[in-house]
């Protein structure tokens, strides 16, 4: 069993889908618009929706992320979108080359918040907030840092 990043996005989900695929060389791009799926007649969408991502994943370099677009419809049941700080992606990469190919390209239309470097905890550790207002955390060791702290304090 895995745990998978699920992001949702007011609208842009196709754009965010093209970006990610490129920036982390994916592997497999899946995805399902609402239009896609038999419409009750007796409750049709609206025309802009059926365009939207119902679900959407894309593979790549062992991980995985899933995301969708939150219906204007159905708003009242979800609530607005408010893109924050609440979620963060980590990337734990050992390759580090890999990793600052996909911070690169990760921080295109983005900031960094810590480049890539060496610290303490990590001989390739870094932060940035995407064009997407999400944040990632890039981190080489983070297992062995953690295996390490553990175990000298047991």
């Amino acid at each position: 069993m895995s745990a998978i990043a699920y992001l949702n996005f007011d609208g842009i989900t196709e754009e965010v889908i093209e970006f990610y695929a490129e920036a982390l060389s994916a592997i497999e791009v899946k995805k399902v618009k609402f239009g896609d799926i038999p419409q009750d007649p007796n409750y049709p969408m609206p025309e802009n929706e059926l365009n939207m991502i119902m679900e959407s994943s894309i593979e790549f370099a062992g991980g995985k992320l899933m995301m969708s677009d939150i219906l204007p419809s159905m708003k009242a049941v979800t609530g607005e979108l408010v893109i924050g700080n609440n979620i963060l992606i980590s990337l734990v990469i050992e390759d580090k080359q890999q990793l600052e190919e996909y911070f690169s390209r990760l921080s295109i239309g983005g900031y960094v918040t810590m480049p890539l470097s060496n610290y303490p905890w990590s001989s390739c550790f870094g932060t940035l907030v995407d064009k997407f207002g999400v944040n990632w955390k890039f981190n080489s060791d983070a297992d062995k840092f953690l295996d390490q702290v553990i175990s000298n304090t047991q």
